[in-house]
């Protein structure tokens, strides 16, 4: 039976029950329902959590988020369903973004990480193709211009970049306020404004996810060598484009529940360690 709470002006969608909380956050220009097959196959051994980005949903004002305000919701709401214990995360895009920074903020409240198709965005060893790049700056210059203009216009620009890309979710749904993240990101460049980001820097057990068909990887190389040579560290690239879990739903449950378990009694042998 799915449960909510309102928290700061947030509706928070709960299912499912279990020793352990996960969190889904989602990017552009989804919505909390972006997850709505995962939490099928997860909620009979994991209690769910998920919410909308604020101001993605229809019918909500209008409103600008920096980092240091998302990572303030982020905490106001795992400190609300959390129960007092550790929580995972399951992130997508700008919740990537968003999530990895509140987790490396936060350790002792993040046990475990699921991130897919956004892995270190913003080092240097990534590096792009021309193609890749001209791809990646009109996209993003394009949306941001849609947050600036707003309205029907806007609103238009949205939804035709997010059918060119392929979101899966509802087109009557997508609108312009869901641009912020591109606006903070481009604005901060161009008025020589630091972003605030740490360094990608993962300590928890982590299962990265990516789609192998997209014109550039929205990771380096090197990074992905990384993480697939840590104990307790998975990497898995798929036959798809940037929404994995919608693209081949099936298999990513099976790879993100099989983990899952895996994962569940490496955290039980910490458990049993740091109490011993």
């Amino acid at each position: 039976m799915e449960q909510r709470q309102v928290i700061e002006d947030i509706d928070v969608h709960i299912e499912g029950d279990g020793e352990h909380t996960i969190v889904m956050i989602h990017g552009w220009p989804d919505t909390y329902r972006l997850w709505d097959n995962q939490v099928e196959q997860l909620k009979s051994r994991y209690r769910c959590v998920r919410f909308s980005l604020p101001g993605y949903e229809l019918g909500q004002a209008r409103q600008y988020h920096d980092l240091n305000s998302m990572l303030t919701l982020f905490d106001t709401i795992i400190e609300s369903i959390s129960e007092g214990k550790p929580v995972t995360l399951l992130l997508h895009d700008w919740g990537c973004v968003f999530g990895y920074q509140y987790a490396m903020r936060h350790p002792e409240k993040v046990n475990r990480i699921v991130g897919v198709d956004i892995g270190d965005a913003s080092s240097k060893d990534l590096v792009f193709s021309a193609k890749a790049k001209a791809i990646l700056l009109g996209y993003q210059l394009w949306l941001m211009l849609a947050w600036n203009l707003g309205g029907k216009v806007g609103d238009w620009m949205t939804r035709k970049m997010a059918t060119i890309f392929g979101a899966p979710g509802d087109t009557s749904r997508i609108h312009s306020g869901m641009n912020y993240p591109y606006h903070w990101r481009w604005s901060s460049v161009f008025m020589k404004r630091e972003l605030g980001t740490k360094p990608l820097d993962i300590q928890v057990p982590f299962l990265f996810i990516y789609g192998k068909d997209k014109v550039g990887m929205f990771h380096s190389s090197p990074w992905q060598r990384k993480m697939a040579d840590i104990e307790g560290k998975k990497v898995v690239g798929l036959s798809t484009h940037h929404w994995v879990m919608a693209e081949q739903p099936e298999e990513f449950n099976r790879i993100v529940g099989q983990w899952l378990a895996e994962s569940d009694a490496l955290l039980a042998a910490l458990d049993l360690q740091n109490t011993a």
